[in-house]
């Protein structure tokens, strides 16, 4: 936690008008405790306006959308007890994707967007789940992966056909949110990704022993009392309103809740109570340097969803290479 803080006030001090981190965490705590100032106030309206409007939204946002693929990503792949899992590769965020561009190709507002894409995050893990028990009576194992890719690809291509009968200005924004970006960060953006990832995440974190039951296996979970099938409903209800959120208003950033889960548990190991909050920070952490790294090195607004999957297809072999004489139940 005081890791996750220091880079956020380190996020606020970098860029084209640097800041002490000093001076910069002055600033975050006024913001937090507003209260009166001394005569003259120890910084500028300049300095305060760099963090305020410009900086703090944008580094909030990027906050949030790591924590909330990291939460999302740990639980789909303790509940299915697959280590290739990920809301990216289970329908979730290619339903979330879908149920968005149909939003902006209707000029639906921004608040239905967000109920948009959570719909279609819904649908399309209700049909990964459908198609897994007509092939195999199950919900875990790689024919649960193979099933949303499927899926994936039909919501994907529902998303082609929206960008096809879209005008110029929908397509634009369409393209610009797919790629996912963080450029265009507002409080009201920080606040509707910020809701649904601390509840959501919350619950998730009271649902964090049955998780680890749960992985243990749909019979032995249930031998010693837990739901399965209620349980199962409930994560996935829980991760596709966080994917959902953190897709309305930042796009498709793609490998993050595939890739995190497995750093968090190679520190934390496989104990829910341990690997979900540390997953969170993972997350948070991962995706606020490499926004931080498009900011100051890159000097360009390169979507950030573009950046994870460079660095998250190689990391994530880095990992199997290293980790393959070790199966799932012995991590």
């Amino acid at each position: 936690m005081a890791a996750t803080f220091a880079a956020i006030v380190g996020s606020l001090c970098i860029g084209a008008y640097p800041l002490s981190f000093r001076q910069a965490g002055r600033i975050l705590a006024h913001l937090a405790w507003p209260g009166p100032l001394p005569d003259p106030p120890p910084w500028t309206l300049k300095e305060q306006a760099v963090v305020q409007i410009i900086r703090l939204p944008r580094v909030l946002l990027a906050t949030f959308a790591g924590m909330a693929l990291g939460l999302s990503g740990t639980a789909l792949q303790g509940m299915m007890r697959n280590p290739l899992v990920g809301p990216d590769l289970v329908g979730v965020t290619a339903g979330a994707a879908f149920g968005g561009v149909m939003a902006i190709l209707f000029h639906l507002p921004p608040p239905a967007v967000v109920g948009c894409a959570f719909a279609g995050g819904l649908a399309a893990m209700a049909c990964v789940f459908g198609l897994t028990s007509l092939v195999r009576g199950s919900t875990d194992g790689m024919v649960l992966v193979l099933a949303g890719i499927f899926i994936g690809a039909f919501f994907m291509a529902g998303v082609g056909v929206g960008q096809f009968f879209a005008d110029d200005g929908a397509l634009a924004k369409m393209t610009n949110w797919l790629l996912g970006t963080l450029a265009h960060a507002d409080p009201q953006a920080v606040w509707t990704l910020a809701v649904p990832t601390l509840i959501g995440g919350a619950l998730l974190m009271a649902l964090r022993w049955r998780l680890n039951l749960l992985s243990l296996g749909d019979l032995d979970a249930a031998s010693l009392g837990v739901p399965v099938r209620l349980l199962r409903l409930a994560i996935v209800a829980l991760v596709s309103l966080i994917v959902a959120a953190q897709v309305s208003v930042s796009g498709v950033v793609a490998w993050v809740g595939l890739v995190v889960p497995h750093i968090a548990r190679m520190l934390v190991g496989p104990d829910h109570r341990r690997l979900l909050p540390a997953s969170a920070l993972i997350g948070a952490l991962f995706t606020l340097g490499l926004d931080d790294f498009t900011r100051t090195v890159l000097k360009a607004d390169v979507p950030i969803g573009v950046l994870t999957a460079l660095i998250g297809t190689p990391l994530l072999g880095f990992l199997f290479w290293k980790r393959q004489t070790k199966g799932w139940i012995d991590d």
